[in-house]
């Protein structure tokens, strides 16, 4: 038996993949530069967690990196919005299918926390199948297709109009069964890989089984977070892995084929772990210019003699960097013309900017802000 699994012709007259069960057989090669990537990974992720501990506010970066990935993710499978589309979305309109795609996406990623961290929910199937109801609900119409929530019962593929053209053909729905079966187990057995190597593995399985009839591709990587909270590698859910699958979109599937093709998962795990290493130190990087714009935007409204007001207002831009004049008020506790007086004096200084026309139902965004967060999600021409 290849290593990582057989392509087998099904009764039906197409060939499709069964994988076999991890971890690999022979096992992984953690030798030389692999085990130098993991080393890298390993530190990167640690001063990743070491930040956490200091910021004074970390929800705030947090929720902001969350709907990052979320965005990342969903651009990956071809949703097409920007982040300040889905920082500006709220619950007066009705989002396009595409913002509405990717807070599905932070709803479902604040739901598998929440089940791992407040309830001790276990990583398992159950879990990936709340996840998947969370992240499909309502979407492309409400097709019956999709079974939000629900494994497949009917062959699926890759690429190309049938199962006998595709890319890739997934195992048919017994077979899937007794692989998402095994790789449960594999989610709680004694494995003595470390833990992030056993991340990259479980990823790989999910997306080769591709157990729902849409879905997989956010769902294996709102994996990757969860099992490495789970396991207590990852502190917070800060690390927005898809910048780094998106940037290398072609490498990421070229490596995941590999693996089925030659049994090659120490090219895939390398891959893997060198993305975990970059976004590691992206994440750093982007927090310290944010802590920069904090200081430097703070230091500019008390030198333009809003102080606590002043402070306060900027703490909840970080949160919600798209806001209205009846937000500010909110945030501020201020009156409805000492926001307006707030705002003009934000847009003088550079810090605001109106992103709507007309005086009626005014909307602003914290430009710089954003423009930090944004960086590696605009689409690009074509896209």
């Amino acid at each position: 038996m290849p290593r990582s699994g057989v392509f087998k012709k099904t009764p039906a007259g197409y060939t499709a993949f069964y994988p076999e069960q991890l971890p690999p057989d022979p096992p992984l090669h953690l030798q030389g530069d692999l085990q130098l990537m993991l080393s890298e990974a390993d530190r990167a992720l640690g001063a990743l967690n070491v930040v956490v501990t200091i910021l004074p506010n970390p929800d705030l970066l947090v929720g902001m990196f969350i709907q990052k990935e979320a965005l990342l993710s969903s651009q990956i499978e071809g949703t097409q919005s920007s982040l300040a589309d889905i920082l500006g979305a709220d619950e007066e309109h009705v989002p396009t299918a595409d913002v509405g795609e990717v807070l599905n996406y932070v709803k479902a990623m604040r739901h598998g926390l929440k089940r791992l961290r407040q309830d001790d929910f276990p990583m398992s199937l159950r879990l990936l199948r709340e996840i998947h109801g969370v992240l499909m609900q309502k979407v492309r119409g409400g097709a019956t297709h999709l079974t939000p929530g629900e494994f497949r019962t009917m062959q699926n593929w890759i690429g190309g109009t049938s199962p006998a053209n595709a890319r890739f053909v997934p195992p048919p729905p017994d077979a899937m069964q007794e692989a998402l079966n095994r790789l449960e187990l594999y989610l709680h057995a004694d494995d003595p890989l470390p833990p992030l190597i056993r991340c990259g593995l479980l990823h790989y399985q999910f997306e080769t089984i591709h157990p729902f009839n849409d879905g997989n591709g956010r769902v294996g990587r709102l994996l990757i977070t969860l099992y490495l909270v789970w396991q207590g590698i990852l502190d917070e859910p800060m690390l927005y892995l898809s910048a780094y699958l998106k940037a290398h979109q072609q490498e990421y599937y070229d490596r995941l084929t590999q693996v089925r093709n030659d049994g090659n998962y120490e090219a895939w795990i390398r891959f893997f772990l060198e993305g975990i290493r970059d976004v590691s130190r992206m994440v750093l990087e982007t927090t310290k210019r944010i802590q920069a714009l904090e200081r430097t935007d703070t230091d500019r409204l008390v030198a333009a003699g809003e102080g606590s007001h002043g402070i306060s207002f900027l703490r909840g831009l970080m949160r919600q960097p798209v806001v209205t004049v009846q937000d500010v008020t909110e945030m501020t506790n201020a009156s409805y013309n000492k926001a307006n007086a707030l705002i003009a004096t934000c847009e003088q200084l550079g810090i605001l900017r109106q992103i709507s026309k007309g005086r009626r139902n005014r909307r602003f965004i914290y430009q710089e802000y954003v423009t930090i967060l944004s960086e590696g999600t605009e689409l690009q021409k074509g896209e």
